[in-house]
């Protein structure tokens, strides 16, 4: 990452070497995803995944590398057989990515315990379901990423967390799905971490 004055370049550095791009493209429309990049000063643009997210994928960490590399290729497909003028507004952009210089962040997020993988809930019974069953015990959270670059190269990894939970109450429960962390029921797990 290099620093110009107030804004950064956007430049991504891998471990077999550093890779230059321009442009940088979160394929994803997650509010918390964007608040990360812009914390960081990265200039990036979103261009949302239409992925289908199902898989039959058991293993936590393989399921958020397969999910984090098919929504990074869906935004290099949608890319490469789209008119880029109709996605992207600026022109210095528009040309970049024409030339193929960018690189497409994919990432995805789950929650596992004991063997099953937790995902956003249906609804305030499923949040329910899902924080009771992580109460008093320890999870896992993971989080795969995927770079996808303008040639189709791409570079996916995953990371892991345990994270260990006080028993909570019925009333904690039915009080944070209702009032906690906002819109809860949007967040893998049902909960969003804050530090």
């Amino acid at each position: 990452m290099c620093y110009n004055k107030a804004k950064a370049c956007s430049h991504v550095m891998m471990k077999d070497g550093i890779t230059v791009m321009k442009r940088t493209i979160l394929a994803s429309g997650s509010p918390r995803r964007k608040e990360l990049l812009e914390q960081i000063g990265m200039e990036f643009i979103v261009i949302t995944s239409e992925a289908d997210e199902h898989t039959d994928i058991t293993d936590p960490e393989q399921y958020v590398i397969y999910l984090s590399g098919i929504k990074a290729e869906a935004v290099h497909n949608k890319i490469q057989e789209s008119n880029i003028d109709d996605i992207v507004s600026d022109e210095e952009w528009q040309q970049d990515i024409k030339e193929g210089d960018y690189v497409i962040i994919g990432a995805d997020t789950i929650v596992s315990h004991k063997g099953h993988i937790l995902t956003k809930p249906k609804d305030e019974q499923d949040a329910y379901n899902m924080l009771k069953e992580l109460s008093g015990d320890c999870h896992q959270v993971y989080t795969g990423v995927t770079l996808m670059y303008g040639d189709g190269r791409k570079k996916s990894f995953a990371g892991r967390t345990d994270v260990y939970c006080y028993e909570l109450t019925d009333k904690e429960i039915w009080d944070y799905i209702t009032y906690g962390q906002g819109r809860c029921l949007w967040h893998t797990g049902t909960f969003r971490c804050i530090y």
